[in-house]
């Protein structure tokens, strides 16, 4: 045999093969995993959380504007409004309260079947507290019009991470501190309404004009707020954040949110005569 000739195995083999590295492969992940999980066990019991400082660190957070405009999101559902805190909120949470583990995972993916088998957990390493929420995410979009099938990866990808990043919340949320969880989300609120240094009068201005870069009219901005510009309140503009960042995460489309203006006909007769 010349060296230049290429030895061909069985198709047998060569499964048997690919079977042993994979084998291989997987027990080195999993040995891995477990010396990881090992050392985060070690390092929180050598290292407790320092429950004050998490405390000063959730509370400074909280009165950053930058966090506080993401903390919370809106969606439609049913014909009614869902609102809650947002999982960039359970994040930076789980980074001040310290020794939390969290993440989504793809346990498997059916291209036949057009779904993916996922998996959301947060674990307080200290407590050993965990939470974990095993759910399947159809590929497919729901849209006015019937559900739209995803074919594209990264569009299968993207409604994967959306519908992880939910449960990921809940999950973050379930091992941390109720009381914990109620100040932050309070202190986001109040950081919302004051709007910082900001009068009200500019914060109205700026929420007007971001609004109109994603064209979305100042009259369809007054009819959910459901006031004329020159009445509305700090409250009011909070909440035009909260939707705007709700239409920037794509949990929620601009004609659910902002329903078009619609002109009746005695309006529109009522304006010919007045000309």
């Amino acid at each position: 045999m010349s060296s230049s000739e290429v030895v061909k195995l069985p198709s047998d083999q060569v499964a048997a093969k690919r079977a042993e590295f994979v084998s291989q492969t997987t027990a080195v992940e999993q040995a891995r995993a477990v010396a990881e999980v090992q050392a985060a066990v070690i390092v929180a019991q050598q290292v407790p959380r320092d429950l004050q400082e998490a405390i000063r660190q959730m509370r400074e957070s909280c009165l950053q504007p930058a966090l506080a405009e993401r903390a919370f999101y809106r969606y439609p559902r049913g014909g009614q409004t869902v609102s809650g805190s947002s999982v960039h909120l359970a994040r930076e949470l789980a980074r001040c309260w310290g020794n939390v583990q969290y993440g989504i995972q793809e346990l498997r993916r059916d291209d036949v079947g057009k779904y993916s088998e996922m998996q959301a957990w947060a674990w307080d390493v200290q407590t050993n507290t965990r939470s974990s929420q095993t759910f399947v995410v159809p590929h497919k979009r729901d849209k006015k019009g019937g559900p739209e099938v995803l074919v594209d990866l990264r569009d299968v990808y993207e409604n994967n991470a959306n519908m992880g990043s939910r449960r990921l919340r809940e999950a973050i949320f379930s091992v941390l501190p109720p009381w914990f969880t109620e100040e932050a989300k309070s202190l986001c609120n109040k950081t919302i309404t004051d709007g910082g240094d900001k009068p009200l009068p500019q914060r109205i201005a700026d929420a007007v004009q971001a609004f109109d870069a994603l064209g979305i009219t100042l009259a369809r901005l007054e009819g959910k707020v459901g006031r004329p510009k020159g009445e509305w309140s700090a409250h009011d503009v909070a909440q035009l954040r909260v939707s705007y960042a709700s239409l920037s995460q794509g949990t929620v489309q601009a004609d659910e949110e902002f329903p078009q203006v619609r002109v009746t006909a005695a309006e529109i007769k009522g304006e010919d005569g007045a000309a």
